[in-house]
């Protein structure tokens, strides 16, 4: 399933469908808001490149939960599109970064916003919905403009009812970058590394589908994977539908002593990467064939 301006799936999944076909399995990609579509004549709705949904995220989640033999599950979509995920799972241990949480009911003012900035360093601001770093701007605290420039920004999203997140900008992702760990079934697949995005403030006419990212082939590190594993467990803790994923993403970026923390656990529609490791798409499709197997004889 994808979105309607990227109807025959992004690159990276278009070899999926003739993988897929190799396993006996058939694989059409459809657009998920197109009204013509009959989702109940398919044994399975694995959600792909549904990159759209950010500004209609309530439509969204309302498609997701008519469609009954969706991967990953409607429950699941519903609670990772909001990036208010994140606190539940700092609640249980998983390292995170620090995050302040602006709330569009708490009318807050430009003095509000302003203490809630840090005093030192970067800052990025970004609305608790978003994808592909859509609504997202990066400020220098100690640049008088630059910090009013991200008072508006917050100010903005906050009038539109929207949840805004503050969060120190982590140095290491212009220097080590983010690393994002690929989960099949639950098990580890393969890794990448994302160079930094943010390199000021956000522009509005700059917005897009979602943002390029320069990418390369990594090799997790033990501690990575660790921490991988930590925040899908604290997922399956929050919801138990999450202990069966298809798939996941799990973003993680060093802190100040080099420690991994999770940035993102990515469970609705994320690019896995699979032409980045030579037996990624196999497991992919492998997966995928075994549960369209099972949906066919239940």
């Amino acid at each position: 399933m994808t979105c309607a301006e990227l109807p025959d799936l992004d690159p990276d999944d278009v070899p999926l469908v003739a993988a897929l076909a190799d396993r006996r399995v058939a694989a059409t990609p459809v657009v998920w808001d197109d009204p013509a579509v009959d989702w109940a004549s398919y044994d399975l709705v694995v959600v792909r490149s549904a990159w759209d949904y950010a500004p209609r995220r309530d439509e969204f989640v309302a498609w997701a939960r008519g469609v009954s033999n969706l991967l990953n599950p409607a429950d699941v979509i519903a609670w990772n599109t909001d990036k208010a995920y994140l606190h539940q799972l700092a609640e249980r241990g998983v390292p995170t970064i620090p995050t302040v949480w602006l709330d569009p009911d708490r009318n807050l003012s430009a003095r509000a916003v302003h203490t809630r900035m840090p005093a030192h360093g970067d800052f990025v601001i970004k609305p608790t919905v978003s994808a592909g770093a859509q609504g997202t701007g990066r400020y220098e605290s100690g640049d008088a403009t630059e910090r009013g420039l991200g008072i508006r920004h917050a100010l903005d999203l906050l009038a539109q009812g929207r949840h805004v997140m503050i969060q120190p900008y982590q140095q290491a992702v212009d220097t080590v970058g983010e690393t994002g760990l690929i989960f099949v079934d639950g098990r580890f697949s393969h890794a990448i590394t994302k160079r930094a995005l943010l390199s000021g403030p956000y522009e509005a006419e700059d917005a897009s589908l979602y943002v390029r990212e320069q990418l390369e082939r990594a090799v997790a590190t033990p501690e990575q994977i660790a921490v991988a594993e930590q925040s899908l467990a604290a997922a399956a803790e929050v919801l138990p539908s999450a202990a069966k994923l298809l798939y996941a993403r799990v973003d993680l970026v060093p802190d100040a002593v080099g420690a991994p923390q999770l940035i993102e656990l990515e469970l609705t529609e994320p690019s896995l990467f699979l032409g980045f490791d030579p037996d990624a798409l196999d497991r992919f499709a492998d997966a995928i064939a075994l549960r369209a197997l099972r949906a066919r004889v239940s």
